[in-house]
């Protein structure tokens, strides 16, 4: 419920109407048969437009799933040589190598020494800068080979673009709510109806006293509601 006496409206055209008073703005939405829903809650006075909530509500989740589907994942991964792998091995490992890195994923390449292999290290950079010539295409150096304990490695940094994450399958309902705090501005009323009593499992427009709550949570906006003479 909007407690401030007045507010600075915003039509659905994005006209500005300027400051009145809330009662007067409730008023306009409702002769337009639109909802009457607080934007701005932290200006002063508080921003209000006049809005069709359930489009609204249906923008904002289709935008919500945009967002997520453009969401890029890049994954680390690896590549293991030994000094004395096969050529078929090694082609194999390359052309792993280079599948991570179209993807956008980085890599890296590690040689693993065994017994006396630890004292020819350079077979070792050897391998790893001939890996990275055969990639050199889909990623570039991003550290130099460095000796760790029986090991050698480097890391690869993809030049593709991350692959795009898409969302799981859900139903698609513009409407869903869900009971949490939530961002979701709820809306006054466009007329006088019975209140409901249940748990709504989404912020939809219902009629309630002068004296009733906003139902979200505390990030949930304000709503200005009607009030019926006695």
């Amino acid at each position: 419920m909007i407690r401030i006496p007045q507010v600075r409206v915003i039509d659905e055209e994005d006209n500005q109407l300027g400051v009145m008073p809330t009662p007067q703005a409730l008023e306009m939405a409702q002769e337009r048969g639109l909802d009457l829903v607080e934007v701005a809650p932290m200006a002063a006075p508080p921003v209000v437009r006049f809005l069709n909530f359930g489009q609204y509500k249906y923008e904002l989740t289709k935008r919500e799933k945009e967002n997520k589907r453009r969401q890029r994942s890049v994954t680390f991964k690896e590549v293991r040589l030994s000094p004395k792998i096969g050529v078929g091995d090694f082609d194999t490992k390359v052309h792993r190598a280079v599948e991570f890195l179209s993807d956008g994923d980085r890599i890296k390449v590690t040689v693993r020494f065994r017994g006396r292999e630890l004292s020819h290290p350079e077979l070792g950079r050897v391998l790893l800068e001939k890996f990275s010539k055969l990639v050199e295409e889909h990623g570039t150096i991003e550290r130099q080979p460095v000796l760790e304990g029986k090991s050698m490695f480097i890391v690869l940094a993809s030049t593709h673009k991350p692959k795009v994450v898409e969302p799981g399958p859900k139903a698609n309902r513009p409407d869903d709510g869900g009971d949490g705090a939530t961002d979701d501005p709820v809306v006054a009323p466009k007329g006088p109806t019975a209140p409901t009593n249940g748990a709504a499992a989404t912020p939809a427009p219902v009629a309630a006293p002068a004296e009733a709550k906003a139902t979200n949570g505390a990030e949930a906006t304000k709503v200005a509601m009607p009030t019926t003479g006695d």
